[in-house]
């Protein structure tokens, strides 16, 4: 059983900045590589999922949510 993210963005760039997105109430700001293997990415302050498009991970992601 896994847990879902708080939040997921779907991406077109394997390297992203999370900064919680809520301006103060957020956290610093972290640059995240997104590995080919897995095509996604999860940010270690806020969990916010980062899915790489056209990846195998965005696949999966797709088409749970059908």
């Amino acid at each position: 059983m896994s847990i879902e993210a708080p939040e997921t963005k779907i991406v077109d760039s394997a390297k992203v900045a999370c900064d919680g997105g809520e301006g103060a109430l957020g956290h610093p700001r972290v640059w995240l590589a997104i590995p080919e293997e897995t095509g996604f990415v999860e940010c270690g302050y806020c969990d916010a999922k980062y899915v790489l498009r056209g990846s195998k991970a965005e696949a999966e992601l797709t088409a749970a949510a059908k």
